[in-house]
């Protein structure tokens, strides 16, 4: 194991992570030694950011009423510190809120420890997301706009008062909440947003405070950035450099704004593949990076991203609405903690229309969505409401450097999924393959629920996707919550409008390809197993439909209409599998499994599923 993550992690990396270990052991044996990795910071200003206050409340004011009433629900929760945790699950931190408390666990954190002698996974405590949550701020953004909608000033109390009672029960840099530069790079973004609303309304006592926050995160974010620029890697280091210029931009720092632009021009090159492709292989965490880089492009710093970085962030918004269905959900694709950090509009968590919009809209200036509430994130980030209104074909696309071959047509749209891996993998969902019938989602990916708990653990392995697993083997090999080695790799690969065809080449002694011929109304899937000893495998295909057998064919319905049905050339069966749409929420749904051994090492099977 350990050549092979020299070899695939780099040597560069494993140094790093061996450094920044060697540091978190000096600093809960020596605590003292903090003070020698503190950076000082200065602020000067907050009132960074001008949107069009008279324009978001006009949009606000007209949204439909059941959005409004459920926003100003939602407002009225969170001033007595019940949220929606993770876009879906309520959590309640108490009255006043308990900033270290897990409302699912029932434990927290002790206030008193410092940020490196809490763990992230406590087996009592449980995932440390769930203690974070509430100190994100997003509430804070929900205050915004109901104070918009209703010009009522408890929210705008509600919001002061939280700030400040945060402050007294977070002191520097003790607590959960000073654990993570990504978290404090939010809270402060969130913070600002809200601020933007209520500036009107603001106290001397509510400026300082804001000065305050914004001085202990971007601190934490320039203390501590070796570890999210040279061991992360991820969508931490995005969410960090953005927090970075915000900071510096606060504190007037010209020379670590310039600085914080290169790297981040740098991070983008290496995180975004160059059709738009993220590389961390997953859509949520593709949307988080790109609402963090939504909120650089919206500041007036003197500086700005090069016109390379903004023209991949235009190409991934492009792949998100190449990969969307009518509502505006998109795949399950990877990890997937229920993060929408800046919750601008009254759009349900899966719907990625918001910010492929208000992307669309920074760069090109046109608006690529017809009226609706979706469209209130890009006047967030300073762009007028009146764009010219250009619409954009959906249609038969590859993807070829992310891995993502779709195909569209009037009743159905499917996307398979296949990477040549060169950077950490996430999900082993190599061939997944995915169909959406009329708006339902019939062949999905299960998803994560949780980084912390072993039902999370399975929903990523192979077993969790469409696609073929085999008995007692993995597509690539796992160590702990996030280490994956022994990455697959692609070999032959081919698209055209009439169908794919493609090769996964497993570390563990596989090989599986994967063809699909696209008709008007059906696909035809033929999947090929190569491996060096005879051995059992199954053919998955999870959905959330219901499922009969009749007349040799599976049908499958939703809400009693029929969508479609499957031929299936060996024996299959319909077990019960589970999927999560949401962190930390999960549900039953089916499982249609098709039964196959090789012979002299390989074997073939093939599935026909037409629409109805």
């Amino acid at each position: 194991m350990i050549w092979t993550v020299l070899k695939e992690y780099g040597i560069s990396w494993v140094f790093c992570r061996g450094l920044y270990s060697v540091k978190l052991k000096m600093l809960q044996k020596v605590p003292a030694v903090e003070k020698l990795f503190e950076k000082k910071v200065s602020v000067k200003r907050s009132d960074i950011l001008c949107p069009d206050t008279i324009s978001l409340k006009k949009f606000i004011k007209e949204l439909p009423d059941e959005m409004k009433e459920k926003l100003i629900t939602d407002a009225d929760n969170a001033s007595k510190g019940k949220i929606l945790g993770f876009s879906a699950v309520g959590m309640d931190y108490g009255n006043p809120i308990n900033w270290q408390y897990s409302p699912l666990t029932q434990k927290s954190c002790d206030k008193n420890s410092k940020w490196f002698k809490i763990p992230d996974f406590d087996p009592e405590r449980g995932d440390i997301k769930a203690v974070w949550e509430i100190s994100r701020f997003s509430h804070f953004v929900t205050f915004a706009r109901v104070y918009l909608l209703t010009e009522d000033k408890k929210y705008y109390y509600a919001f002061s008062e939280q700030l400040e009672n945060w402050l007294s029960e977070n002191p520097y840099s003790f607590g959960a909440n000073y654990k993570c530069g990504q978290e404090c790079a939010l809270r402060m973004m969130n913070t600002l947003l809200a601020y933007s609303v209520f500036k009107e309304l603001a106290t001397k006592e509510d400026e300082e405070n804001i000065k305050i926050l914004i001085e202990r995160c971007y601190r934490k974010i320039i203390s501590n950035f070796f570890y999210a620029y040279r061991c992360i890697k991820n969508n931490h280091t995005i969410s960090e450099l953005a927090g970075m210029i915000v900071g510096a931009w606060c504190c007037e720092d010209k020379k670590t704004i310039k600085k914080a632009y290169k790297i981040l021009d740098k991070v983008i090159a290496e995180q975004f593949l160059p059709d738009g492709g993220y590389r961390q292989f997953s859509f949520n965490y593709q949307r988080l990076a790109l609402q963090d880089l939504e909120f650089v492009l919206s500041l007036s710093t003197g500086y700005s991203l090069s016109d390379k970085s903004k023209e991949v962030i235009l190409k991934s918004a492009e792949m998100l609405y190449q990969c969307q269905d009518e509502n505006g959900d998109v795949p399950n694709y990877g990890s997937n903690d229920g993060a929408l950090i800046f919750p601008v509009t009254s759009c349900s968590y899966r719907d990625f229309r918001p910010i492929i919009g208000s992307i669309f809209a920074i760069l090109k200036n046109e608006k690529i969505y017809p009226d609706g509430p979706y469209n209130e994130e890009f006047l967030w980030f300073g762009k007028n409401k009146d764009l010219p209104y250009v619409l954009y074909e959906k249609a038969h696309k590859s993807f070829y450097d992310s891995g993502f071959f779709t195909f569209k047509n009037d009743k159905s749209h499917a996307m398979v999924v296949l990477n040549d891996y060169t950077s950490r993998p996430a999900h082993m969902d190599q061939l997944h393959f995915e169909l959406w019938v009329n708006g339902v989602n019939v062949f999905c990916d299960c998803g994560t629920y949780s980084y912390a708990d072993p039902a999370g653990e399975g929903l990523a392995l192979t077993g969790g996707h469409n696609t073929v697993k085999i008995k007692d083997k993995e597509q690539m090999s796992k160590h702990g919550a996030f280490m994956i080695y022994n990455w697959s790799h692609r070999g032959k690969c081919e698209f055209s409008d009439s169908g794919f065809s493609g090769e996964m080449i497993s570390a563990n002694g596989y090989r599986h390809a994967r063809s699909i011929e696209v008709e008007n109304d059906s696909y035809i899937i033929t999947d090929s197993v190569y491996c060096k000893t005879d051995t059992e495998f199954e053919v998955l295909f999870h959905t959330p439909c219901d499922v009969e057998f009749a007349d040799g064919k599976y049908i499958l319905s939703y809400n009693g209409t029929k969508l479609c049905t499957m031929e299936c050339s060996s024996q299959g069966n319909i077990n019960k599998a589970l999927r999560s749409l949401y962190y930390l929420k999960k549900e039953e749904i089916s499982l249609i499994s098709m039964c196959g051994k090789t012979t002299n090492g390989k074997a073939e099977t093939k599935v026909k599923i037409k629409i109805l």
